[in-house]
Formats: C-alpha cells, structure tokens, sequence
C-alpha cells in the first residue's frame, strides 16, 4: 500500500510540473466603461444614434447613459457624476452646443477622452483639448438638399403654384434660436433654391419651434389659419417639425393619403415616420442624416481612443481640413416620385 500511495504522490507531482507549463486561456480585460451624455432622449432622430451606439458597443463596452432632458444643467450634473465615477472615456450629445467651453474644460481636467456628436462644439473649443473629437455632419448640406429639391418640385410642378404669381410662397420652421445645423439648414434651403431660380416668398414670421411636433402643428395651425390659401411650401429643420404641419395641414383636408389637395413639405432626418409619409404621398421629401453611420462612427472612435490606437484605425471615417470633427454625408429621399 506503501508503495502505491509512493507511486500516485510521484504521479500527482509529475502532472502539476507538466501542467506549470500549460498557459491557462488568457483573461479577458475588463470592458471600458464609457459614459453617453444625449441631449434629449425623446428626440426621434437622437433615437436612432442612441440606438446605433448601444448595438455598436454592446459586449464591447459597459455603458451608462443618461437623458438631459433639454437642460444643460441637468447634463453638467450628469456629467459630473460620470467624471466622479472615472469613466474611461465619454460620449457626449451636449443640449447647448454654445455650453461646451466649461465641458470639455472638465472632461480635460479629469483627463477622459471624449467624443462629440451631432451638436458640435466650436472648433477652438474642441482643439483646446487633444483628447477631443467630434462627429456629425456638414449642415449646410442638408440646406442645400432641401433647396435642390424646392428646384425640382418648382420646375416639375407648375401646379403647386397656387396662385400663379410666379413665386413659391413658403412657411419655415426652425428648430432652435441659436442652434448652428437649424441656422445653417434655414439659410442654406433658401439660398439654394434660390440660386436654383426659384423666386421664394417667405409667408410669415420663422416658427422656431425647438425640433417638437407638437409645437410645429400648433404653429402650423396659426399660419393656415391667418393665411388661407396663400402657403405653398413647408420647409422644416426636421421630420418632426414636418410631421407636425401635415398633422395641421390633414386637419384642413390637405395632405391626406389619396387626396387631391397637397401643400409640398420637406424635412430633415429620414425618420422611420417621415418615409412611410413620403411613401403614402402625404409628405414630399426629406433629407437623409444617417444615424447608424453616426453611431457606428462615434462607437468606433471612442473605443480606439481608450484603447490609445489612432482614432479613426479599422474604419473608412476620414477627418474634415480641421483634423478634429468626421462628417457623415447626406442623402436626398423622396421616395416612390
């Protein structure tokens, strides 16, 4: 018995010097956890990046996201506690673009990088910190979309001119006061058209009406209802504001799916909502602002920022003349016409 509890102890050490020698399947690092600031979770467009960005890191990434709610007091708490919490890196979509000097000079003192997206910072705020970047789009682009398309509609349409004055009578509706994409879309559809040859008559005061529907139809409502017969175009910032006149332009009996009376609208985003509109004939035409790309791009760049890679390596993103902000195109969309 001595002999064989001699032999299995000399067995059991044999084995354990064997195995001393076998590298055990290596240990997966921790996730990165990332903090994502969204400016307002109920914006329909700001959904379908929110979307992007948690399919896009899901496994890769642990994320905690939080809603600003319109209030960019409420983000800068927000992103305290993110900065309390020593995220390794944050995503932020800020509620006031025009705020984001004392962000990022937060965000710079606790050394965290960072990436902005879709409400951009001024340029000099971003190259004040080398850990900053910014991905979004070229607003002016969409302005001009929405006024190649005003062309279109103007020299394929003669009938949408009402009232045969040679002009198109339009209402605009602006998604906030200050807001760099809402004043470059504005400017830019107009100019567009205009250097197109349109002659465009603006019926009204700007509806400034903070991307909401709800505001956008009430407004809308008040135009229709103190000019008559006398708006022939609806250019909005976005799809929301779009579906916000239809909804007032229907309650009017134009604009119905089928119907004979149809005021042209045109928006921004290409929400789900907006191109089953275009697609039923209730809405005209949208311009596409691609949130998954956005996502994509945005989930991409953080992750190779915390893991210290080049920022933009494993993508096609490339960086604007300003080496610090990646824009994703454009589309137009109008659907079966």
């Amino acid at each position: 018995m001595k002999i064989r509890r001699v032999q299995f102890m000399c067995l059991i050490a044999i084995l354990s010097l064997v195995f001393s020698f076998i590298p055990l399947s290596p240990v997966s690092a921790a996730q990165p956890n990332i903090g994502v600031l969204i400016y307002r979770y109920d914006d329909t467009y700001i959904s379908t990046v929110r979307n992007a960005l948690s399919a896009a890191l899901s496994g890769k990434a642990s994320v905690t996201m939080q809603d600003g709610k319109g209030d960019q007091a409420t983000q800068n708490d927000q992103l305290d506690v993110m900065i309390e919490r020593k995220m390794d890196g944050l995503i932020v979509n800020m509620v006031d673009a025009q705020a984001a000097a004392g962000v990022v000079a937060k965000i710079r003192a606790a050394g965290i990088p960072v990436v902005f997206f879709n409400r951009e910072p001024d340029l000099n705020v971003l190259k004040s910190y080398e850990k900053a970047c910014f991905v979004g789009t070229n607003a002016a682009d969409a302005g001009k979309m929405q006024g190649d398309i005003i062309k279109a509609l103007w020299t394929g349409h003669p009938e949408y001119d009402l009232n045969k004055d040679g002009k198109f009578q339009y209402v605009l509706f602006k998604g906030e006061p200050d807001n760099p994409e809402a004043i470059a879309r504005s400017e830019w559809s107009v100019r567009q058209a205009v250097a197109g040859g349109v002659t465009l008559e603006q019926i009204g005061q700007t509806f400034v009406c903070n991307w909401d529907t709800a505001l956008a139809q009430q407004a809308m409502e008040s135009a229709l209802a103190a000019n008559e017969g006398k708006i022939e175009l609806v250019i909005a910032n976005n799809d929301s504001m779009a579906m916000g006149a239809i909804a007032a332009l229907s309650s009017v009996g134009s604009n119905l799916e089928g119907g004979d009376r149809h005021i042209p609208v045109i928006g921004v985003d290409a929400t789900d909502q907006a191109v089953d509109a275009i697609n039923r004939g209730i809405m005209t035409a949208t311009v596409k602002q691609d949130g998954e790309a956005m996502g994509q791009a945005v989930s991409a760049i953080i992750l190779n920022m915390i893991a210290g890679k080049p920022l933009l390596e494993g993508t096609a993103l490339q960086f604007d003349d300003s080496g610090v902000a990646v824009r994703i195109p454009y589309s137009p969309y109008r659907g079966k016409e």
